[in-house]
């Protein structure tokens, strides 16, 4: 008995050590060299690809999209987009029954809708109704068959910060209208904002939409 005691008590002081050292490392010592490395390595985005504006204030994340809507009003449950600044794709769905209609970040996934299912079709056809009637102006008219499948589908995270440059463009002539700019104006801002593929092959040609209308903001600015 004494010798059973006796190895139970060494074998869980030893269990206890080993707790302690692992703990140390890798709880303590291994997350402080981890961070440190990549403040002094990748600073921007160890600190969450912070966007700043021409102020210095920090406006958001280069990876995570947001809205850009007016205040709701009263007796109002869906905000109404601000339509002077570009407006990114839907949040993951179209309506009220969607995983994620804010961009709010605590929730992020599909909305595991089949390409047949009714209300999904029915989120499509009326945001590609409200995409037209938004962006055409006295002197340009969009068609529903102008509109990219972005405009009005999101993201499988429902939280991507990009849009596609053809939805950029489509958006030109309304800025331009609401800013009081010119079209070659917000043409050449959407132009310079267009990232291409990585390394020339991956992905697809995208637009940052933050960091559009950071731009946008600072073109009307310095025009006033």
């Amino acid at each position: 008995m004494n010798n059973s005691a006796a190895n139970t008590g060494r074998v869980l002081w030893a269990g206890l050590r080993a707790l302690l050292v692992l703990t140390v490392i890798c709880g303590v010592l291994y997350p402080l060299a981890v961070t440190g490395i990549a403040q002094v390595a990748f600073p921007g985005k160890a600190n969450g690809s912070e966007v700043t504006d021409a102020s210095g204030r920090v406006v958001g994340s280069e990876l995570i999209g947001q809205t850009y809507n007016l205040p709701l009003k009263d007796g109002e449950e869906t905000p109404t987009p601000d339509l002077k600044w570009f407006q990114p794709r839907p949040s993951n769905g179209l309506g009220t029954n969607s995983v994620n209609t804010q961009y709010s970040i605590i929730l992020s996934g599909a909305t595991n809708r089949s390409g047949d299912n009714e209300d999904l079709i029915t989120w499509v056809k009326d945001a590609k109704a409200a995409v037209v009637k938004d962006n055409s102006t006295a002197d340009f008219k969009v068609k529903p068959s102008d509109v990219p499948a972005d405009a009005v589908t999101s993201s499988g995270s429902g939280l991507d910060p990009h849009i596609s440059p053809e939805y950029a463009r489509l958006q030109v002539h309304r800025i331009a209208e609401r800013n009081d700019l010119t079209v070659a104006q917000v043409d050449k801002l959407v132009a310079d904002h267009t990232d291409d593929r990585i390394l020339g092959f991956v992905g697809e040609p995208r637009v940052n939409v933050l960091q559009l209308n950071i731009a946008l903001r600072q073109l009307v600015a310095e025009k006033g």
